[in-house]
C-alpha cells in the first residue's frame, strides 16, 4: 500500500474541474458561513463588552458553551431541525449547501462573538472615555473601540473560519457529502481515506491547508500591521 502522492495528480489536478469545483464550494460555504458569522458576532460580542443588563451572564454562558459545541452534535441539531419531521422541514434543505452554511453558523458565530467581546473589553477605557469626550455617539464609540482591538477582531475571524473549514461531522451529517453538490475539502480527504487512495487524500489535505493559510494571510492583513512582522 503506497502512501505516496502521484506526482501525475499535480498536473492532472490542475485540468480536473472536479477537484476545483470541491475547492470553490468549499470557500463558498465556509466564506458564507464565516460572514454570516463575523455580521451578527462582531456586533454581538462588542455589544457584550459594553453594556450590562439583567440576561447579559446568561448570554455570555451560552457563547461561551457553544465555542466548545463538539461540530458532530451542532450537525446532528441541524440535521433534525431540517429534516422532514422538523420544524424547518419544509424548506427542503437538508443535504444542501445551505444545510451546511447553516451549521458552520452555529459552530463559527460563538466563537466570533466570545473572543470579539474579550478583546474590546481589553482596550484600555481611557481609549472609550476619549472617545466620549470628542462627541462620539454611541454607534461611533462602539466602531472606534472595535478599530482599537482590530487584531483580537481578526483573530476571532480566523479562529472561526479554522472552526469551520476543516469541520468534517456536521458537513457529513447534514451536507451528505454529495458529490457536485455537497463535497468539499474535507469531507471529500475522509473518503478518499476510507477508499484506500491515502494519496489522493494527502493531496487534497495539502489543498486545504494551503487553502486555509492564504485565506488566513488575507485576513491577518486586517489587523493594519504587516504579518511578517508579527513574532
Amino acid at each position: 500500500m503506497s502512501l505516496g502522492v502521484p506526482l501525475s495528480w499535480l498536473s492532472e489536478g490542475v485540468a480536473n474541474h472536479e477537484l476545483w469545483a470541491i475547492v470553490l464550494r468549499t470557500l463558498q460555504v465556509s466564506g458564507t458561513a464565516l460572514a454570516v458569522s463575523a455580521l451578527i458576532g462582531i456586533p454581538l460580542g462588542t455589544a457584550l463588552a459594553l453594556t450590562r443588563f439583567g440576561a447579559r451572564r446568561w448570554i455570555v454562558a451560552l457563547v461561551y458553551t457553544g465555542m466548545g459545541f463538539p461540530p458532530v452534535v451542532v450537525g446532528l441539531s441541524v440535521y433534525l431541525l431540517l429534516s422532514r419531521q422538523g420544524p424547518l422541514g419544509g424548506l427542503e434543505w437538508l443535504f444542501t449547501p445551505s444545510a451546511m452554511v447553516i451549521a458552520q453558523v452555529v459552530i463559527a458565530l460563538p466563537l466570533v462573538a466570545g473572543l470579539t467581546m474579550g478583546a474590546v473589553e481589553s482596550v484600555d477605557p481611557d481609549v472609550r472615555l476619549l472617545l466620549r469626550a470628542l462627541g462620539a455617539s454611541p454607534v461611533q464609540e462602539a466602531l472606534g473601540l472595535v478599530a482599537e482591538a482590530r487584531q483580537g477582531v481578526v483573530a476571532s475571524l480566523v479562529a472561526g473560519f479554522g472552526g469551520i473549514i476543516s469541520e468534517v461531522g456536521a458537513a457529513m451529517l447534514v451536507g451528505g457529502n454529495v458529490e457536485g453538490s455537497t463535497r468539499v475539502l474535507s469531507t471529500a480527504i475522509v473518503l478518499e481515506t476510507r477508499q484506500g487512495a491515502f494519496g489522493m487524500a494527502l493531496a487534497l489535505g495539502g489543498v486545504l491547508l494551503a487553502l486555509t493559510f492564504l485565506v488566513n494571510l488575507m485576513l491577518m492583513r486586517l489587523q493594519g500591521t504587516p504579518w511578517w512582522s508579527k513574532g
